[in-house]
């Protein structure tokens, strides 16, 4: 349950992954020096979602701390392609586990464009597709239509040979229709969930904190939520499905494998322990070692 496997062809020595922008590698390294390579919390790493063009992020505050977990309002700064190309991939090439690149793009030519560039790089192994932002050219999000993601993918599948990963949202009516047309369409493995729509209130003012008004919630507050739609899309697709949401402990992501996920990833509970990926895992194989048929919950 928790050795080696493959996902997409690329072979993984366990099932725990990070979420995309929740662990800083380069900075983490920059912190901890290369002790952070020799004990990496990862068995893959997922990069920050990137965008064709630079962006600075939405206006501050940008983080708000709930009662379980967090609200964030972060809004995608990076360096843009060039940037990333140029100054972050040569860092994260240095990581001792597979590198996926997550892309987002505001239109499917966008799309298109940052999946071609970095799918051609060969320290890139996997590509994730982040489709959770609105298509400009139709006004809906991309993830949460399911022929608006078909189409997506549909439109990028021939320009790489890269496994393609599709990151799921939650806010959709029907998760499961929409990840059924994201393999369809060519998608070689489906993430979930991304995070879900909320706000908070200044307690001084009653007004919105965030500078946006509102933003994702993650954390153990959305796991009871992340677990039922594992297992709703997972029982839908035969590709394999990575699982996330409020995974703080070896139980946790025993449960989310239960429920279907063929991997998972560790989000949130790294800002509290950035060591959290690991611990995941040494506690995942104690489980495996004392649970080790999990087939009757997979069967449902």
């Amino acid at each position: 349950m928790s050795g080696p496997l493959d996902i997409c062809g690329i072979r993984l020595r366990g099932p725990v992954l990070n979420g995309s922008g929740t662990f800083d590698a380069i900075a983490a390294r920059r912190t901890f020096g290369d002790a952070l390579l020799e004990d990496f919390p990862f068995d893959a790493f997922v990069s920050k979602t990137i965008t064709l063009a630079p962006r600075e992020g939405n206006p501050p505050p940008r983080l708000w701390e709930a009662p379980a977990g967090m609200i964030n309002s972060i809004g995608l700064p990076n360096k843009g392609l060039e940037g990333f190309v140029r100054h972050d991939l040569p860092e994260l090439h240095e990581l001792p586990v597979p590198l996926a690149v997550s892309v987002m793009g505001f239109s499917r030519d966008e799309l298109a464009a940052l999946v071609e560039e970095v799918g051609a790089r060969e320290e890139v192994s996997l590509l994730e597709l982040n489709v959770s932002c609105p298509n400009v050219e139709t006004g809906l999000v991309m993830g949460a239509d399911p022929a608006e993601t078909g189409r997506a993918v549909e439109r990028v599948r021939a320009r790489t040979e890269k496994p393609l990963i599709v990151k799921l949202t939650p806010n959709a009516t029907d998760p499961a229709s929409v990840g059924a047309a994201a393999e369809a369409a060519g998608a070689d493995a489906l993430s979930l969930v991304n995070t879900l729509k909320g706000m908070a209130l200044d307690p001084a003012t009653g007004r919105p904190w965030l500078g946006t008004g509102a933003g994702g919630v993650s954390g153990p507050a959305v796991r009871a939520i992340a677990l039922e739609q594992v297992r709703e899309v997972s029982a839908r697709v035969s590709i394999p499905v990575i699982g996330m949401g409020g995974i703080g402990s070896g139980r946790d992501a025993a449960d989310f494998l239960l429920a279907g996920a063929d991997c998972i990833a560790v989000g949130t509970e790294s800002f509290r322990d950035p060591a959290a990926g690991r611990r995941v895992s040494r506690e995942l194989t104690m489980l495996s070692r004392n649970e080790r048929d999990f087939s009757p919950l997979r069967a449902g």
